[in-house]
């Protein structure tokens, strides 16, 4: 069942976003080789104690860590680790918080050191597909409306749509009704209404859509070992258009990018 969200219930998912968002930023800086993934972790889970807020990924379904960290041809859900970034990986980052109650649910994919330019250009198409999936969270459309643009985006570009994984709603549990697929045929699916709050996050590979799964039971990689690229928003539908919760602005501040990517669905 969606549950419909009042404005005050929004403003608090707000808060909760940008924990994970400011986050987000603090670990930007840190992203670069000979760095750990677990040192990462430590930092994050020290950030969100500190703003009076908790680790939702902590314990969640009994996941050991603060952070997904998937480098490489990891997709999502990998455990931090003592192994070092090396200078050309890319590593998704997935970050959940808990404040008042609600859970905040955003993820980037950083560049380490200097990054082959097929794969920046992956990432740079992710990004848009994110885009792209939101602007269709509107009033007259439904969840396939989202999943087709997404998945319309990747494959023009010769890239894999993940079909396992999917967006979520979100709100006081991690993963509420609607799924959010990154594929899917317009006009399909459950019809978007005013005070609903969704995780969008297209998760893109560079080769093939199959995946796998190690035997850690959580971490998922493509099945050619080729890379993927993961970026999420949480986003709340108000007024029949699509605002974001969350923000890169964070994010951008730290690595020192300039962009306008979010600026027609800011709150106001």
């Amino acid at each position: 069942m969606i549950k419909i969200k009042s404005d005050e219930e929004i403003a608090l998912m707000r808060e909760s976003a940008l924990i994970v968002s400011k986050t987000l930023g603090v670990i930007a800086n840190e992203v670069k080789p000979g760095v750990t993934t677990l040192k990462l972790d430590k930092i994050a889970e020290e950030f969100i104690r500190d703003h009076d807020a908790v680790p939702g990924f902590l314990g969640l379904y009994d996941f050991p860590n603060t952070l997904c960290m998937s480098p490489n041809a990891q997709v999502v859900h990998g455990i931090p680790n003592d192994e070092p970034l090396q200078d050309g990986d890319i590593i998704s980052i997935d970050c959940g918080a808990i404040k008042n109650g609600y859970y905040g649910d955003h993820a980037y994919t950083f560049e380490v050191g200097e990054v082959n330019p097929e794969i920046k250009t992956l990432l740079k198409v992710t990004k848009e597909c994110l885009y792209h999936g939101i602007d269709q969270f509107r009033i007259g459309k439904r969840v396939g409306d989202v999943g087709f643009a997404i998945q319309q985006h990747a494959e023009n570009h010769g890239y894999g749509v993940v079909r396992e994984l999917v967006g979520h709603g979100l709100g006081k549990k991690m993963h509420e009704d609607p799924e959010m697929p990154n594929y899917g045929k317009r006009g399909r699916g459950k019809k978007f209404k005013n005070g609903m709050t969704v995780a969008i996050e297209p998760m893109i590979n560079l080769g093939t859509k199959r995946i796998k799964q190690l035997k850690d039971g959580w971490t998922i990689l493509t099945a050619d070992n080729k890379p993927s690229a993961h970026f999420e928003h949480d986003v709340a539908l108000l007024d029949g258009k699509p605002k974001l919760l969350s923000t890169f602005d964070y994010i951008y501040e730290a690595l020192g990018i300039s962009s306008d990517e979010e600026d027609k669905f800011r709150m106001d």
